[in-house]
């Protein structure tokens, strides 16, 4: 699964640029600075696959019913997603070490009321949290990466970054269902807090404040994460990342909602609507603002657009994977969590295949190859679920198949990166990929809400509501094969050095 990482602004490239230039003398403390920022982004990462498997405990043991449920995984996703790139502002504005230190104390604190949480609301609130955490630390923290390492270590400190990513879904269900299985779902949480805690407390040791002038952040013993002097709340688009993340949750919320109401009910045409006229709110305040939060000019960029849209689509398919066979597996198979867990361990392997045997396709065969072969195979693989009876054996049926459209999906995320990134200028990488990351998180929400409509009824999955869902995995997935090689700019991708996410 790619990496949940946000990236600095165009500012930050031009900074770093010059920093590289000028040679700093490297902090031996960056290595240990790295290794706490991954820790920290490990747990962003694992939040996003860990709850899945705990879903029907979750259910059992709140009383969460078919809406609670999917709140549950699209609340920490629709809040880390809409608010992500607004981090990276605040992370110009105020400094990368401030902020991610305050996101890691709001995300280290929300897990810990997660855990604790006696009803719905109060777990809602802390997914809610966490997410609003995740969106401050994850670009703060790689900002920091980047303004430690420089030359050749920096691609090599942004391959750890992307491991990090890769491991750390494979991980989420392996520990939720062993945690779920053991000690109890609010372990799930509760494994956050000592990380949390013990991330708070070495990072300041590793990373000292930045220096208070910019002359200062260059000469040769500037301390690791030196970083210009960027005070003040200029340029923060809130009122932008509050309009599109509110857009997407009243999306999200028509999409649950017509699970429950039917798809013409006002319950959710309402909420529909209102998300449309949100959207045309933010794209309007977007056009007015001196520095938007995402520039529309990037929207008239193809390659950006193409490779968000694929994002969107790749994350969606594979966070409903996660989603729907959790529950097929628990409740129509009956297996415990820890089995579940282990089951689904070769989809994670797979998605991390895919992806290495798609930048290796992508470089050769170009992009237009790679996506449309990836979202076939993807299509390929999850045909079977629509004709097979969803109670037939998990090992003949439900995991090859699965395992198998996760493999193509590995490929689809790698081409969705360089295509936006490697089909544009250089000096608009940053805010290629912070909109890609965007669509990433997001696509998870939306993949999630469509997901718990078709599938369920109460907390439990029904036989036709399952071969709906993915009924409409196979026919998205296939739709976007068949679309890719219109889509897809002609060319191949030319990805620079610069600091940006991988996915």
């Amino acid at each position: 699964m790619p990496t949940d990482s946000a990236v600095p602004s165009p500012a930050h490239d031009r900074a770093h640029g010059a920093r590289a230039h000028d040679h700093p003398h490297p902090d031996p403390r960056r290595w240990k600075a790295l290794a706490l920022v991954c820790a920290a982004q490990f747990m962003l990462v694992l939040d996003v696959t860990v709850v899945n498997v705990a879903l029907p405990a979750l259910a059992t043991d709140l009383d969460l019913g078919r809406t609670a449920l999917t709140w549950v995984v699209t609340a920490y996703t629709l809040c880390f997603g809409g608010l992500m790139l607004l981090g990276g502002r605040l992370s110009d504005a105020l400094g990368a070490r401030r902020v991610l230190l305050v996101g890691l104390a709001l995300f280290t604190a929300a897990s810990l009321a997660c855990g604790l949480a006696p009803n719905a609301a109060v777990l809602l609130g802390g997914r809610i949290a966490q997410g609003v955490g995740a969106a401050l630390l994850s670009p703060a923290a790689l900002a920091l990466v980047t303004n430690v390492f420089h030359g050749p270590e920096r691609a090599k400190a942004l391959g750890v970054w992307a491991a990090v990513g890769g491991t750390g879904s494979a991980v989420g269900v392996l520990l939720g269902g062993a945690l779920t299985s053991g000690p109890g779902w609010p372990w799930i949480f509760y494994v956050n807090v000592p990380v949390g805690l013990a991330v708070l407390a070495t990072l300041p040791r590793f990373v000292p404040p930045a220096p208070t002038t910019p002359a200062t952040a260059t000469t040769a013993t500037a301390p690791v994460a030196a970083e210009p002097a960027r005070r003040g709340g200029r340029g923060l688009d809130v009122p932008g990342a509050l309009l599109v993340t509110t857009a997407t949750g009243a999306l999200v919320y028509g999409l649950v909602t017509a699970g429950d109401s039917g798809w013409t009910s006002t319950a959710t045409l309402l909420p529909l609507l209102g998300a449309l006229v949100l959207y045309g709110a933010f794209a309007a305040t977007e056009r007015r603002t001196r520095v938007p939060l995402m520039d529309p000019r990037m929207f008239t960029r193809r390659p950006v657009v193409v490779g968000s849209l694929l994002m969107l689509v790749a994350t969606a398919l594979l966070i409903s994977f996660f989603f729907l066979g959790s529950l097929h597996l628990q409740h129509v198979h009956h297996l415990d969590a820890l089995r579940t867990g282990l089951l689904f361990l070769p989809v994670a392997l797979t998605t991390a295949i895919g992806a290495h045997l798609g930048s290796r396709l992508v470089s050769t065969a170009g992009p237009r190859v790679c996506a449309t072969g990836g979202l076939a195979v993807a299509a390929l693989g999850c045909l079977p679920l629509v004709f097979a009876d969803p109670a037939s054996g998990p090992w003949t049926t439900l995991l090859p198949s699965l395992a198998t459209a996760s493999l193509g999906l590995g490929a689809v995320f790698v081409t969705a990166t360089t295509t936006a990134l490697g089909l544009i200028a250089p000096q608009e990488a940053g805010l290629a990929s912070g909109i890609v990351n965007t669509f990433h998180e997001l696509g998870g929400s939306i993949g999630v809400a469509l997901a718990s409509t078709l599938a369920l009824t109460a907390t439990a999955p029904t036989p036709a509501g399952l071969t709906a869902a993915y009924t409409l995995c196979t026919l998205t997935a296939a739709t976007a094969a068949l679309a890719s090689p219109l889509l897809i700019p002609k060319g191949r991708p030319h990805l620079t050095g610069g600091p940006h996410g991988t996915h």
